[in-house]
């Protein structure tokens, strides 16, 4: 059986704003709830830190690099190749 800590006000007026804004979180945000290995985590972590990257950044970077490995038309767009070959100018 789960337990609440004793009320404080800080506490009551936390759970009052969760309880009003959950839905409106839940809906402007999302989580993955993934595990990797613990190495693999803090070698990217170590990464990230190094190079001043947010884990945001690593997502939204390797969804695209993923998007361009199926979609060429975004690979050209994103890699800044505009110079098409004859038989894809006439699409």
């Amino acid at each position: 059986m789960v337990t609440r800590k004793e009320n404080t006000p800080q506490r009551i007026a936390n759970r009052k704003y969760e309880e009003k804004n959950r839905e409106k979180r839940k809906a402007t945000s999302g989580n993955f709830q993934t595990m990797i290995p613990r190495e693999l985590l803090e070698k990217i972590n170590e990464f990230l830190k190094e190079y001043g990257y947010t884990k945001v950044e690593l997502i939204q970077a390797g969804y695209e690099e993923l998007l361009a490995r199926h979609d060429t038309g975004f690979a050209k767009l994103k890699d800044g190749y505009d110079d098409f070959f004859e038989s894809e100018k006439k699409k």
